[in-house]
């Protein structure tokens, strides 16, 4: 629903005046917020917000809060403020309407389904379920790696690279590869990706020449169609006809052509649009086996979860229906580098476990999640944090004036007395906010101009801050290559990376 709450007031209200939009988002509330928009549905007085504080028990104030933000972002609750400066509440009046219609008459369909004397034989609610994944893994394998996709889409070459847009990267002479959000994408299950791609569908309507609202509208009217119904394509607009055919290749509606009429059949992946993505998870078919010794077994015929599986196991062989594999620590050291969480990992093989496995508890073994959790607790124990280190002030004064600096902005992050030297995080010297300092610091004749920062008679040097057992292995390791620079004094806690400018003339004289 984030998407209804990015629309402007004007459009929401729009939308508000479709009975289906208004029990869309009323099913998308926290139950908290579902409770304050029945309670209040047929009160026309505003309501404080001291008193719907009374409400609430000692310990749902969190949620309390949540909830009202959710509203308001909506404009399912709107917010009313007093001369008093006192803060009220009441629903949006064609929001209310609405659902008080809906709970009076009982919900009806968008729009009836066509007599089976025309469309005859409609495809079983298997066979339905079956087309729709198929047709959104050949999308998907489209959209990742085109040669894997037995067929593609007909969507246009423009529209796949909208659709790629953050999820992959592509360099001059190179072959396109995932981004960090691409390979979290393929993690999602999904409903959430199926949300991703239609959130970037509706995204670039405007340049179509289609309303956004009208797209928002159609595809929450689709979510309440009777799944395995066929519904005549006569009755829908010009600009649903265009996206019903999008909506074909994604999978979530199926054509089907008459000798009169054409219609369409709402999938599962349609009705399931204005479900949470808890409901919708839940009642997935998996098909991962994970055992104590780390070796994996996915019984699927799917080219897709063969290619998601490779992301973070190696697959050892692979049988028409059936992938074995090993959770190894170089195949998760890789998922890591590739910006891949443990607890995604985890949730994937969970949410994923096969019927046989997924009443046991634990899905997967313990020591299986436990390792992999100490791997990435492993490979991310060392924080790098991009600094400056200074050195070679002037005097004790012009140092202890810097370290006061630093420390006001919030960028100090080591200082040596001793030796005057002082190392600050990267922000404070290319952060946009530095511009001017006060005149009484007079500390490194700061000038931030074109991006650049000069600094007068301080030789600085790019760093990063380490943990001492972390700056002696790495000088081991330089002794043997010859490529880290190390910081003779491993106590000052900074590994020099490269002397970054030395400038030793008046700042004040550039121009």
């Amino acid at each position: 629903m984030d998407l209804v709450a990015a629309l402007p007031a004007m459009k929401l209200d729009k939308l508000y005046e479709s009975t289906f939009i208004c029990e869309a988002v009323l099913r998308s509330l926290p139950p908290m917020a579902k409770r304050y928009v029945l309670q209040m549905l047929y009160i026309d007085t505003l309501i404080t917000a001291k008193s719907m504080e009374e409400w609430l028990l000692p310990d749902g104030l969190s949620k309390h809060k949540v909830a009202i933000d959710r509203l308001l972002q909506l404009r399912v609750f709107l917010e009313v403020t007093d001369r008093k400066k006192e803060t009220s509440y009441k629903i949006n009046p064609k929001f209310q309407s609405n659902i008080q219609k809906y709970l009076v008459n009982g919900g009806t369909l968008p729009r009836e389904p066509m007599p089976l004397s025309i469309t005859v034989r409609l495809p079983t609610l298997e066979d339905l379920e079956t087309y729709a994944s198929e047709q959104w893994e050949c999308f998907l394998l489209q959209l990742i790696n085109s040669a894997q996709a037995e067929k593609l889409t007909s969507f246009s070459s423009s529209m796949i690279k909208v659709f790629q847009r953050g999820l992959l990267s592509a360099r001059e002479n190179e072959a396109p590869k995932l981004t960090e959000n691409g390979f979290q994408f393929l993690l999602m299950d999904t409903n959430a990706q199926l949300w991703y791609i239609i959130r970037e569908y509706i995204s670039t309507a405007e340049d179509r020449g289609v309303d956004p609202t009208d797209l928002i509208s159609f595809l929450l009217e689709l979510s309440f169609h009777t799944l395995g119904e066929a519904y005549n394509l006569n009755t829908l607009t010009d600009v649903q006809r265009i996206a019903i055919k999008d909506l074909a290749d994604l999978g979530l509606v199926k054509l089907q052509q008459g000798r009169k009429e054409s219609w369409f059949i709402p999938t599962k992946l349609a009705t399931n649009l204005s479900a949470s993505l808890t409901d919708s998870s839940s009642s997935k078919e998996g098909f991962v086996v994970v055992e104590t010794n780390f070796r994996m077994y996915s019984y699927s015929t799917s080219k897709l979860y063969s290619e998601i599986l490779r992301l973070f196991s190696r697959i050892e062989y692979q049988l028409p229906n059936l992938i074995v594999g090993a959770i190894t620590k170089e195949s998760l050291y890789n998922a890591f580098e590739n910006g891949i969480t443990a607890d995604q990992i985890i949730c994937f093989l969970q949410q994923n476990a096969h019927p046989r496995v997924a009443q046991k508890i634990p899905t997967v073994p313990e020591n299986v999640t436990d390792q992999i959790r100490l791997w990435e607790t492993d490979k991310n124990r060392v924080e790098i944090t991009p600094s400056y280190l200074y050195e070679d002030f002037p005097s004790k004064e012009v140092f202890e004036a810097a370290c006061d600096f630093s420390r006001e902005l919030g960028g100090l992050l080591f200082e040596d007395s001793r030796t005057m030297r002082l190392v600050v995080r990267v922000e404070i010297i290319r952060g946009s906010s530095l511009v001017a300092v006060p005149e009484q610091s007079n500390i490194f004749g700061w000038i931030h101009k074109a991006h650049r920062v000069v600094l007068h008679g301080l030789r600085m040097h790019e760093v990063a801050t380490m943990d001492e057992i972390t700056l002696m292995r790495m000088e081991e390791s330089r002794r043997q290559s010859g490529t880290i620079q190390i910081s003779a004094d491993c106590s000052s806690q900074f590994l020099l990376r490269k002397p970054v400018l030395h400038l030793m003339q008046d700042p004040h004289e550039l121009t």
